[in-house]
């Protein structure tokens, strides 16, 4: 049995070697544009989000931009004006219960239709999880579970009645594996993989795609936020966000239920499927450590 599972993998890994290798070349600015639709982007005003509001603006889609703080959201909007498009920022803390509805009913009462739903906002936290602050928890549940969660249900059926739309949403790769020290990130983004992959399978017939997209260690403000800059993940490489922007860029406009950013970060997930429970959690509490 183990046998014809590396045989698999073996084959699947020269397969997807041809397919990095395409993603590595340069996209056509025209490629995906999409006569002026309009994307919804949530964590938009730096890292991964604010990269993936670049490309669509790029391809002349219209933005709605999330995030916290409205002047960093300002500043990417003046940008991303220069393309000729429309950007409309809502400064928001998703991680708040009340928040998602309320960027839902926002977008509705002033008439825009979202064909494009990226749900990249969330954030983890270093630590031993019987010493975490209990409102780092609930709040790393909150965004990357619940907000994300509720996001797709709100947007979801009228993209079902037009029978057209596209939803992305941001997990990792620590969604493969459990992750001591990290622990609840690593439980959120399993849920966000499970979901997304349940969601994409209901929905094959109804003419909106999901997307699963799972990056690895990305050179962004995450790791500060989180405490893992010194952690040996980090410190054995990690990803450009442009780069882990372009990937998620072609996932979703090509409507793949999972993509993986980064030849490296496909083998490591895939490794953890062939691995045992135990070796696997270890080895993930080995990366995610801190050295000086």
């Amino acid at each position: 049995m183990l046998k014809r599972r590396v045989c698999h993998f073996s084959r699947t890994l020269r397969e997807v070697r041809v397919l990095i290798f395409e993603s590595e070349k340069t996209i056509p600015s025209s490629r995906y544009n999409s006569s002026m639709s309009t994307v919804l982007i949530t964590g938009a005003s730096g890292g991964i989000g604010y990269e993936l509001a670049k490309l669509f603006a790029r391809d002349h889609h219209n933005l709605v931009l999330v995030a916290r703080s409205a002047d960093k959201l300002a500043q990417v909007a003046t940008e991303l004006q220069a393309h000729g498009i429309t950007v409309k920022t809502i400064a928001l803390d998703l991680a708040a219960p009340p928040a998602p509805k309320f960027l839902f009913d926002q977008v509705q009462r002033e008439g825009v239709i979202i064909d494009v739903l990226i749900n990249n906002a969330g954030f983890g936290i270093f630590g031993e999880f019987a010493q975490m602050p209990e409102q780092e928890i609930l709040g790393q549940i909150d965004l990357n579970i619940r907000a994300l969660t509720e996001l797709t249900r709100l947007f979801l059926p009228a993209m079902v009645k037009r029978r057209s739309g596209r939803i992305m949403n941001v997990a990792s790769t620590a969604a493969f594996q459990p992750g001591p020290l990290i622990a609840v990130y690593y439980a959120t983004k399993a849920y966000v993989l499970s979901f997304s992959e349940a969601i994409a399978n209901e929905l094959r017939h109804s003419g909106v795609t999901v997307t699963c997209f799972c990056p690895g260690a990305t050179h962004t403000d995450f790791a500060r936020r989180a405490g893992i800059e010194n952690s040996r993940i980090f410190k054995l490489g990690a990803m450009s966000a442009e780069k882990v922007a372009l990937d998620g860029y072609r996932a979703v406009m090509e409507g793949r239920t999972l993509a993986v950013s980064g030849v490296h970060n496909w083998v490591v997930a895939q490794a953890n499927r062939l691995a045992p429970r135990k070796m696997a959690t270890a080895v993930s509490r080995w990366v995610a450590e801190k050295v000086s």
